[in-house]
C-alpha cells in the first residue's frame, strides 16, 4: 500500500473511530436506568460483598442471539448477553434488561444442586416470560418491542400445564427478549467471560457457597424501593425541585442569550428531565405542558446538543401559538401531526438547531398552515396512525392536565408578549429572515378572530339588507347658521310601498340538538334581525320531515317558538320547502341551525351553518360555517 493509501486509511479509521453509535449509545442509557433502579440494585451488587455474581451486560457479536433475532439473553451468573444490532429505542431496551433482570428476581435461573443442567421445555420458558412481562406492564417498566396481546394471568406452571395440551396461543411469543430462541440460559452454560471472571476455585457448575439467592436480593431491592417511595412521597417538596439535565438547561439558556426570537419564551419555560417523569407520560424524546409552561424530556434519548436545541424550540412553538386551544372539532392526534409537520418545515428553513432523526418533516408542506396540512394528511388516516410525534408513535406532544389551576388570560397575554417582543427585536436588529407562515401566526396572535355572534352580525349586514333613508328637497332640512341662504336636502323615508328584507331559518330538532344551543342561536338571530329591522323571518323546524312554522315575528324567534319533531336529521327537505316557496323572496339569505349530525345538504341559494364550537359537518360546506361557543 502506499503511504497516501496508508494515510487515506488511516483518517477513515480516525474518522471511524470518533463516530458515535446512537442505538448503542441508547441502550447503554437505557441500562443505566435498569442498573440504577432501586428494585435491582441488589441485583447489580451483592449486600453481604461475598456473591461473585452480579447483573451486568455485555454485548454479543457473532452468536445465537443474533442468528434468532433477539435482544437479549441472560445467564445465571447475572450476565445479561446483549445483541449490539437490534434497532430497539431507549424505552424498549428499559423492557429488554428489565425484563431480563427480572427472571433473575424470580428465580428462573436458580443455581441449587435440584436444578439440572437441562433447559425449561417451550411451554415453561413462554409461561415465565408471559408473568415477567405481566409484572412488568403493571409497573410500566419500559415499552415492549412488539406490540402483545392480553396476557393471561394464571401462575407459570399452570399456563404451562395448560399449554402443554391445548399448545402455546399466538403473539405470546413476543414476550420473550430472545426473539426466535430463549432469552434463558441453563445454569450448565456461562458465557466465556463471566467464568474467567470467577475466583480460581471456582467452576461454572460449581459456584461458591452464597449467602443470598437471586429470588433473596430482588427481595431486598423491592423493599428498598417501597422504602424510597414513600420517603419521596411524604416529603414536602417545591415544584421548583424538580430533575433537570444539564445538557437540556444549556440548550434552553442558548435561547436566552443567543436567538431574541424565542427568547422570552424559553426564559418563562422549565425544562424537568426525569425518567420517571418521561416513563408515566410514555414520552420517548418530549412533551410540553403550555399551561404549567414546563417542558418534559426523557434523559434516554440519545440527541446531540443542536438535537436538544431542535426540541426545546418545537415544544415552545407548541405553545406559544396555542395549537392545543386550536383543535376545535379536529381529531386531536391528527392536529398534533399536522403542527409538527409546519413547526419542523420552520425551524429547518431557520437553521434552528439539526432535525433529530424519525421526526415527522415534509418538504412539500412549505408555506403551508396547520389548518391546510391537516386537510392534506387526513385523507390517508392509516399511513398517519403510524406516524410518531416527539412523545411517541400515536400520542400527541401537547400536554393538557384539566386538574391543574390554569393561569388563563394571563398566559395568553405572556405568550402573546413574549413572540411579538421577539419578533420585534429579530426585526429591527437584522438577525436574518424567518418563513413567512410563523410571521403570520405570530402577527395573528395579537388580532384574535372575531367570535361567532360578530360574524353572524356581519353576515347578517352583508346579506338581509334593512330599507335606507334619502336626501331629498322635497323636505327641507335645517340650515346652517354660517350659510342660511343655501338650502339643503332632508332625510326621507320613502313612503311607496317596497319589500321589507326576510330570511329563512332551518332549526335542526332532531334528538341530539341541545336546548342549550338553540336558546343562543335563536336569541342572537332575533337581536340582529331587529337591528336590521327585519319584520318577520321565514321558520321551519325539521329532523326527519320539515314542518313550517310561516313567518314568525322576530321578538317570537327566540321566546314563543315552539320546537317540534325530535325524530331523525335530514334536513334537505326544509331546504326544497324555502326554495320553492312562492312567498319567500329568491333572494333571501338561508341561516341553518344544526348540531353537524345531519346528511349532505345542497342549497342553491345564499345560506350559513350555525353549529357548535367542537363539532364538525359531515361533509363540505358551500356556504360559512360560524362556530357557536
Amino acid at each position: 500500500m502506499s503511504a497516501a493509501g496508508g494515510a487515506a486509511a488511516r483518517g477513515a479509521a480516525a474518522r471511524g473511530a470518533g463516530k458515535v453509535d446512537r442505538r448503542l449509545e441508547a441502550a447503554q442509557h437505557a441500562w443505566s436506568a435498569v442498573s440504577g433502579n432501586p428494585m435491582f440494585r441488589a441485583l447489580a451488587s451483592d449486600p453481604t460483598g461475598n456473591d461473585p455474581r452480579a447483573l451486568r451486560m455485555q454485548w454479543a457479536e457473532d452468536t445465537q442471539l443474533i442468528r434468532d433475532r433477539g435482544h437479549a439473553r441472560v445467564y445465571a451468573d447475572g450476565t445479561v448477553i446483549a445483541n449490539k444490532h437490534s434497532p430497539l429505542e431507549p424505552d424498549e431496551w428499559v423492557w429488554v434488561f428489565a425484563h431480563c433482570a427480572l427472571h433473575l428476581g424470580f428465580g428462573h435461573l436458580c443455581l441449587g444442586p435440584a436444578d439440572a443442567a437441562s433447559p425449561p421445555d417451550t411451554e415453561l420458558a413462554v409461561a415465565r416470560c408471559v408473568v415477567v412481562a405481566r409484572f412488568q406492564a403493571e409497573l410500566r417498566l419500559g415499552r415492549p418491542p412488539v406490540l402483545l396481546p392480553p396476557l393471561p394471568t394464571a401462575f407459570e406452571e399452570q399456563l404451562a400445564e395448560r399449554w402443554r395440551i391445548s399448545g402455546i396461543p399466538s403473539g405470546l411469543s413476543g414476550c420473550s427478549a430472545g426473539g426466535a430462541g430463549p432469552d434463558l440460559v441453563p445454569p450448565a452454560s456461562l458465557p466465556t467471560s463471566s467464568a474467567a471472571s470467577l475466583p480460581a476455585a471456582t467452576s461454572a457448575a460449581s459456584l461458591p457457597a452464597v449467602t443470598l439467592s437471586w429470588p433473596d436480593r430482588f427481595a431486598l431491592g423491592l423493599g428498598q424501593a417501597a422504602a424510597e417511595a414513600v420517603d419521596e412521597a411524604g416529603a414536602l417538596r417545591p415544584v421548583a425541585s424538580r430533575k433537570t439535565d444539564e445538557a437540556w438547561e444549556v440548550a434552553r439558556r442558548w435561547f436566552v442569550s443567543s436567538y431574541p426570537l424565542l427568547a422570552g419564551l424559553a426564559a418563562g419555560f422549565t425544562i424537568v428531565s426525569d425518567v420517571a417523569v418521561a416513563r408515566d407520560l410514555s414520552i420517548t424524546v418530549a412533551a410540553v405542558d403550555p399551561s404549567a409552561a414546563e417542558i418534559y424530556v426523557n434523559p434516554l434519548a440519545p440527541l446531540t446538543t443542536e438535537e436538544r436545541r431542535f426540541v426545546i424550540a418545537h415544544e415552545m412553538l407548541h405553545a406559544a401559538l396555542r395549537h392545543g386551544d386550536r383543535i376545535a372539532h379536529r381529531d386531536p392526534y391528527l392536529w398534533n401531526v399536522a403542527t409538527d409537520y409546519v413547526i419542523n418545515g420552520w425551524l429547518v428553513e431557520m437553521a434552528v438547531g439539526d432535525l433529530p432523526e424519525g421526526v415527522l418533516y415534509d418538504p412539500r408542506f412549505k408555506d403551508a398552515g396547520a389548518e391546510e396540512v391537516y386537510d392534506l394528511i387526513a385523507t390517508d388516516l392509516r399511513r398517519l396512525r403510524r406516524l410518531g410525534t416527539l412523545r411517541g408513535r400515536g400520542l400527541g406532544d401537547i400536554l393538557s392536565d384539566a386538574r391543574r389551576t390554569h393561569r388563563g388570560t394571563e398566559l395568553d397575554e405572556y405568550y402573546r408578549r413574549a413572540l411579538a417582543t421577539g419578533l420585534a427585536f429579530h426585526e429591527s436588529n437584522g438577525r436574518g429572515l424567518l418563513p413567512s407562515g410563523l410571521v403570520e401566526e405570530i402577527r395573528a396572535l395579537d388580532h384574535p378572530p372575531l367570535p361567532w355572534d360578530a360574524q353572524l352580525a356581519n353576515w347578517f349586514a352583508e346579506h338581509v339588507r334593512s330599507p335606507t333613508p334619502r336626501r331629498s328637497y322635497a323636505r327641507a332640512s335645517r340650515r346652517q347658521s354660517s350659510t342660511p341662504h343655501i338650502p339643503r336636502p332632508g332625510w326621507l323615508w320613502p313612503e311607496e310601498e317596497s319589500f321589507h328584507a326576510t330570511f329563512g331559518v332551518v332549526l335542526d330538532t332532531s334528538g341530539s340538538m341541545d336546548r342549550t344551543l338553540l336558546g343562543k342561536a335563536l336569541g342572537a338571530i332575533a337581536s340582529y334581525a331587529t337591528a336590521r329591522d327585519v319584520p318577520a323571518a321565514r321558520v321551519v323546524f325539521c329532523d326527519a320531515a320539515a314542518y313550517d312554522a310561516g313567518y314568525l315575528p322576530v321578538a317570537d324567534i327566540a321566546g314563543r317558538v315552539k320546537v317540534k319533531g325530535r325524530g331523525g336529521t335530514i334536513l334537505q327537505p326544509a331546504i326544497k320547502l324555502l326554495e320553492r316557496a312562492p312567498d319567500f323572496p329568491a333572494d333571501a339569505p338561508i341561516l341553518i341551525i344544526t348540531d353537524g349530525y345531519c346528511d349532505p345538504i345542497r342549497v342553491r341559494r345564499e345560506h350559513a351553518f350555525l353549529i357548535p364550537e367542537t363539532t364538525r359537518l359531515l361533509f363540505t360546506p358551500r356556504g360559512p360555517v360560524f362556530r357557536l361557543r
